[in-house]
């Protein structure tokens, strides 16, 4: 079972001299699941089988280095590279060109279990999937056989890029320019907050090719070493710190038109098309943390001692745990009814996207900010894993579209039909 693969409370920091290991190392593999928030419940034997796996490799490959990551800011090639091997780099692409073939519901189920060992390499994992995913679904075959094998095996990463300086949450508004000239397209402007930017081989890249608003979107595959593609300083950040962040510049960067994915103008939907696979994958890594924060925070009540007798015997606290499992279970049944909707193609299915990336990244960070107060001061001393959580997916609910435009597409969707 899953409950075997699951962090196993690796140290986190140097500083504990004279303090009990029990306090230190948070152990989630002593006591296991508890059966009404098991992961695996509900799933296939070979959704439980896979889960299994990627558990595993949260637990040995990534949680004993989700700190180490962090702090030197270590973009973790090799260990990404090994979930690769595990069919990890392309979950949801095709198996013709290297994918792993799984559904929407098996990728969300394998972001949960990975996110437990590390939230920011998950989510940059999440995003290199999208990114080969857009190529395998609106490339052609010429397209998706260059570039989708070595995304899938990891060989190369991939960056997604549609927010600029001065279009976040209005992303249509964009103004990075794509003239053609002959066989190429010159572009020019600049991206933010690129995850991978820099770092990465592979750019998808939302440009206008034509008017103002959606319909003048396009979208191009740039590879990095084009002249006219250069990167701005590595930013420094709260949280998502085993990933790099930068700008993206073009400066007369010339890339070839057999390089733009799908036709001219339709840019911005391939970039929403994405975006709402991308929400699901999000939210499942919020999911992760919160699995693995509620597992903390029960073992901690159960050794610290307050009053001569453990936290655990505190009604309040009682009380405090069993509403952070409760919103634990309510936001992994969102999550998989929205990726059971986004697989099947149902007309409900961007706003579940939504509901899902809203209700669960607020939801999942507010189990690990009480995980976090039920530490007490130990939860805001990095030796102790359940801070990296809370600083790691604080940034869920701006990306992927801000929780504020979810709400807005909810409710647009509600009144529409209406």
């Amino acid at each position: 079972m899953a409950a075997r693969a699951l962090i196993r409370g690796v140290r986190l920091g140097s500083n504990s001299i004279g303090r009990p290991r029990s306090l230190i190392f948070n152990s989630l593999h002593r006591r296991g699941i508890a059966a009404c928030i098991d992961p695996s419940i509900g799933l296939t034997d070979e959704q439980k089988e896979f889960q299994k796996v990627a558990f595993d490799f949260a637990a040995n490959e990534m949680a004993p280095h989700m700190a180490e990551w962090d702090q030197k800011e270590i973009f973790p090639v090799e260990a990404m590279r090994k979930a690769a091997e595990l069919g990890f780099g392309g979950i949801y692409v095709n198996p013709d060109v290297g994918g792993s073939g799984l559904s929407r519901l098996d990728t969300s189920i394998i972001f949960e279990a990975l996110s437990t060992g590390c939230v920011s390499t998950t989510a940059y994992v999440s995003i290199h999937n999208m990114c080969a995913w857009m190529i395998d679904t609106f490339g052609n075959n010429e397209q998706r056989e260059r570039f989708c094998p070595d995304l899938c095996s990891m060989q190369k990463f991939a960056s997604y890029c549609l927010t600029e300086p001065g279009s976040g949450s209005d992303a249509a508004s964009l103004l990075t320019s794509a003239t053609l000239k002959g066989d190429h397209y010159i572009l020019n402007g600049s991206k933010a907050f690129i995850s991978g930017g820099g770092d990465t081989d592979v750019y998808v890249v939302m440009c206008r090719t034509g008017g103002k608003g959606p319909k003048g979107i396009s979208c191009l595959v740039v590879e990095k070493g084009t002249p006219g593609l250069s990167f701005g300083k590595k930013e420094k950040k709260v949280g998502w710190n085993s990933q790099p962040t930068r700008a993206v510049i073009f400066e007369d960067c010339a890339v070839p038109v057999t390089n733009r994915l799908g036709t001219e103008g339709q840019g911005f939907s391939i970039a929403m098309k994405g975006l709402n696979g991308g929400r699901i994958n999000i939210a499942s890594c919020s999911l992760g943390a919160a699995h693995a924060s509620v597992l903390l925070a029960r073992d901690h009540m159960c050794v610290r001692k307050q009053f001569g007798e453990t936290l655990a015997n505190s009604q309040f606290l009682q009380f405090k745990l069993a509403e952070m499992a409760t919103k634990l279970v309510a936001s992994r049944l969102l999550v998989r009814q929205a990726a059971l909707a986004l697989q099947d193609g149902r007309p409900d299915a961007v706003s579940l996207c939504s509901m899902a990336k809203l209700f669960v990244t607020d939801e999942c960070f507010s189990i690990c900010n009480q995980a976090l107060q039920i530490h007490g001061g130990y939860g805001y001393l990095k030796d102790y894993a359940v801070q990296q959580y809370v600083r790691d997916i604080r940034v869920h609910q701006i990306l992927e579209g801000t929780n504020e435009v979810m709400r807005m597409i909810i409710a647009r969707s509600l009144l529409t039909e209406s």
